[in-house]
């Protein structure tokens, strides 16, 4: 970054409109210090700043961006769409068509139900097991982030049984008591929380591959004794793919590790960067909701048909080439870098990566967990993060993101990119 006068400018004036500047926290740099840029444009895998600055990026619009940015037949499709109108609150050919691709991918999906985004989403996703159960009570896990609804902003209790606390203001106790927060990775918790809770679990909702704590996977067998346990308690087992669904596999994270869940969500790619969010899964319980059953769940903009066009385009775009082997493939040449980086400057380094998601955490290691990754050096990660941005290179702005990978990055950005972080690492 050469200047960045133009984005100081920009957020002075923003502070005074918008609270704290920003439209979503993560973008205040609070985690890792300094002022956020503004950007102009983005093409392919760069972002340009409004001062001129070209960086390689890694948050891809917090995901979406899994075919580079402005790719030119997601624009074209928007384009074409719009010359249509650009919202009709009635329904239109590209909802059908994005509900049979959706189906199509996922095995698990008989029906799907479009929505604005990953919030709204999980939010409904809950409400219709509830609805489908008569139960009220569901599970989450430390370090999973399901969106801004009240039920889902609970951090864990005293200890694996007891009820969540509000984990932010506006959030009504009352609200909480019904959220049981455990600990991600641990079979023992689950069995504890099903025994005491016998009957009264609705669902299980869960990233199957975290992102928003860093990036952590699941251990050997723990998704599938979810998808166990869950069955034999008539609970719903919801997969949270907002950020794994179709970028992981074709058939999102359940596609890659072989779990059939009974509900998941979707967000992201589907709107091929526009605002969207889905969820779908079994017939039986997806006809609970309304018109049909008494579970209420609308939205005029559901299926709005320029992100219909986006979304139809991207999912199409990717099932028609070669896609995730070559995601697989740069993934693994940035961690091999990345890796070797971290060994020549003996920085200790944890890098964990689950195809084109990835995160790099300087501590030593391993995270399975949201009280593994808490151990990461967060001081040494903030000057890391701004001498990547000196170079060029835009990582997410927080110790507790993922990064993401698109078919637009080159074997020249990923070689940039190990050869600043190779440098950087050298000065911490």
């Amino acid at each position: 970054m050469i200047s960045r006068a133009k984005s100081e400018a920009l957020f002075a004036e923003a502070l005074q409109h918008i609270p704290g500047g920003v439209n979503s926290p993560v973008r205040a740099f609070r985690a890792v210090g300094g002022q956020p840029f503004f950007v102009q444009s983005a093409k392919g895998s760069r972002v340009t700043t409004v001062d001129g600055d070209e960086l390689i990026d890694y948050v891809g619009t917090w995901g979406p961006a899994i075919l580079g940015h402005a790719h030119p037949k997601i624009i074209a499709a928007v384009k074409a769409a719009a010359d249509h109108g650009t919202s009709f609150g009635i329904p239109n050919p590209a909802e059908v068509t994005m509900a049979r691709l959706i189906k199509s991918l996922v095995p698990s999906v008989d029906k799907v139900r479009m929505c604005n985004s990953g919030t709204e989403a999980c939010m409904s996703a809950i409400r219709l097991a509830r609805g489908f159960t008569k139960r009220d009570k569901f599970i989450k896990f430390d370090g999973c982030y399901h969106g801004h609804a009240d039920c889902l902003l609970v951090k864990a209790g005293s200890g694996a049984l007891t009820f969540g606390n509000p984990d932010s203001a506006g959030v009504p106790a009352d609200t909480a008591k019904h959220t049981l927060v455990l600990p991600y990775n641990d079979v023992e918790a689950l069995k504890a929380c099903f025994a005491a809770n016998q009957g009264e679990i609705a669902a299980v909702i869960i990233e199957p591959v975290p992102g928003n704590a860093g990036l952590y996977l699941p251990r050997p067998g723990y998704l599938e004794f979810l998808r166990q346990i869950t069955a034999e308690q008539g609970t719903v087992l919801i997969f949270d793919e907002v950020m794994t669904g179709f970028r992981l596999a074709p058939g999102g994270a359940q596609g890659r590790f072989g779990i059939r869940p009974d509900l998941s969500t979707f967000g992201k790619i589907i709107g091929g960067g526009l605002p969207v969010g889905a969820f779908g899964g079994r017939g039986d319980i997806m006809d609970c909701l309304a018109p049909l059953g008494p579970v209420y769940q609308a939205g005029t903009l559901s299926g709005n048909p320029l992100a219909m066009a986006a979304g139809i385009a991207a999912l199409e775009a990717l099932r028609a080439g070669n896609a995730y082997a070559e995601l697989e493939a740069k993934g693994a040449a940035l961690e091999a870098g990345l890796r070797d980086a971290a060994k020549s400057a003996s920085i200790p380094v944890t890098f964990n990566r689950c195809g084109s998601m990835f995160c790099g955490y300087f501590t030593s290691g391993p995270i399975w967990n949201l009280s593994d990754a808490i151990k990461a050096d967060r001081e040494r990660f903030k000057k890391f993060f701004h001498g990547m941005l000196v170079e060029g290179v835009y990582l997410a702005p927080s110790q507790f993101e993922a990064g993401f990978l698109s078919t637009a990055h080159t074997e020249p950005d990923i070689a940039a990119t190990v050869s600043a972080a190779a440098k950087v690492l050298k000065t911490l």
